[in-house]
């Protein structure tokens, strides 16, 4: 009955509060239905259900499910916790079976596999671990937190086959970076659902994959699944990395034409895809053109300017940007960096440097640190930039040191270049750039005998110089390849094509 007269928290606390003028909230019946509607997830508010609850005397089994529920998927799934260990302690009510995989759940969502195998323990002294739903959120928990080993235990010991089992260990194989195996299983299915193909592409992505996800998904459009809006955004994201226009393009087309919600996330997503891809003009009409446009599109827009040669649409953007009710973060002062580095503007960017923490409060980072170091180190300013180095709260990394010993190369500064090296080698003694760039300067510098050491150097602990590698998209296929690859008859045509 309340469902149906209700929609809304607005009507809903209307409602409530002619229950208590009544006094029918005593009723348990009344009060149940006021905190089931309050607890749901997205149209209810998980703080007022709480407030409910606490005014519910003597709450039963299901009043206490729906509160531990309601909290399990909502922002704050840790107090889900809280309350099931304040039910054990001070309730006559004992959890039922459809108590605990919300707990679960919250264990999942919080990465607490640890705490939930005491939980699994308890389980197994019930006698309740054979109950399906138990079981599966037992075996989502130790998959989404890379317990893989207790994962498998569970997912081996079922004798028929359960596609949420199963779709729980492709999602925590892939997560935890076992691709393969993640793909293997996926192909062993007999029978597979949406949730199957959408993890498995994700997967691929989160794994750096992304033909093979543009490849799943291909066939997945074959066997009519539709996609979700993750998976989209997951497309998208590989689409950029690729460079695959067309069918970003596609996607972005099927988005529009299936009426998915241009939300934050997927409005970020298709931005970040067009500019990856170099179509600017097209990233900024989407920009321009939706409403829903969060912090994060403002980035995306603001670095894809940028890193396309825009440098000063991306700066004045920048400037928009502080006009509106959002704040700058630690990712809107990478854009504008980025912008000034590409420009040139290095008065413009110790500016931005300076104002970011003063004005915003964002301590800089070291992606900003090296942003800086390389605007300084590009303008032949090599003892600011071993200034910024110094002046660093956190130790540089090895793209920072990169950076200062690429400036010293284009500029001549032997000392300095010799101290970013020896840096650069402590960090990682396997990085052929150090020993490459050191080479070309004792080089162009005439000192050839150090440059042949830093080359034998090399061969004597077998480091090799990383080869190119890159792709180009043809008839909306991405061909990737790499230098000293052998080439078959199609890259030669792909290369008869561009030359």
């Amino acid at each position: 009955m309340l469902e149906t007269k209700c929609s809304t928290m607005k009507d809903l606390k209307k409602i409530h509060a002619q229950l208590i003028k009544t006094g029918l909230i005593k009723d348990k019946i009344a009060s149940s239905r006021v905190l089931a509607f309050s607890a749901k997830s997205p149209i209810g508010d998980i703080n007022y259900a709480n407030l409910v609850f606490t005014h519910i005397e003597n709450p039963n089994l299901f009043i206490w499910n729906t509160i531990i529920r309601g909290f399990s998927e909502s922002s704050t799934p840790l107090y889900a916790i809280h309350l099931f260990i304040e039910m054990l302690a001070t309730s006559e009510i004992q959890p039922h079976l459809l108590t605990y995989p919300s707990v679960f759940k919250a264990y999942a969502r919080r990465g607490l596999a640890k705490d939930g195998a005491q939980l699994h323990g308890r389980i197994i002294k019930l006698g309740l671990e054979l109950d399906t739903f138990i079981r599966n959120t037992m075996l989502h928990m130790y998959a989404s937190c890379g317990f893989l080993v207790k994962a498998r235990k569970l997912f081996d010991e079922d004798k028929v086959e359960d596609i949420v089992a199963w779709n729980s260990m492709i999602m925590g194989l892939a997560k935890s970076g076992e691709i393969d195996d993640s793909w293997r299983l996926f192909s062993k299915m007999e029978t597979r659902n949406d949730v199957s193909w959408n993890s498995m592409i994700s997967g691929f992505v989160r794994n750096g994959k992304w033909s093979e996800a543009l490849d799943l998904f291909s066939t997945m459009q074959k066997e009519k699944i539709k996609p979700s809006e993750f998976t989209l955004v997951s497309l998208l994201n590989a689409c950029g990395h690729l460079g695959a226009l067309e069918q970003g393009n596609w996607i972005y087309k099927y988005v529009k034409r299936n009426n998915i919600e241009l939300n934050v996330i997927v409005v970020t997503a298709i931005i970040d895809m067009y500019c990856k891809c170099a179509n600017v003009e097209m990233a900024w009409q989407v920009f321009e053109c939706v409403s829903n446009k969060g912090l994060s599109s403002w980035n995306s827009m603001i670095l894809g300017l940028a890193t396309n040669g825009f440098e000063d649409e991306a700066i004045k953007l920048f400037s928009r940007l502080k006009s509106t009710n959002l704040k700058p973060d630690s990712v809107s002062f990478i854009g504008v960096l980025t912008a000034c580095n590409h420009s040139g503007l290095v008065d413009k960017a110790k500016d931005c440097f300076q104002l970011m923490n003063e004005e915003f409060g964002n301590e800089p980072s070291i992606k900003h640190y090296g942003c800086m170091v390389d605007i300084l180190g590009r303008a032949g300013l090599l003892e600011e930039a071993e200034g910024v180095i110094r002046s660093m709260t956190m130790k540089p990394d090895a793209v920072i040191w990169g950076s200062l010993l690429s400036a010293c190369r284009t500029h001549g500064n032997m000392a300095l270049a010799r101290w970013s090296a020896q840096n650069l080698l402590e960090l990682d003694p396997n990085e052929s750039s150090a020993y490459v760039l050191m080479a070309n300067m004792y080089a162009a510098s005439g000192h050839f005998e150090e440059a042949v050491d830093e080359r034998i150097l090399m061969k004597e602990i077998q480091i090799e110089k990383e080869p190119g590698c890159s792709s180009v998209e043809v008839n909306g296929e991405v061909h990737e390849f790499a230098s000293g690859r052998k080439l078959d008859s199609q890259f030669h045509d792909i290369y008869s094509l561009m030359y």
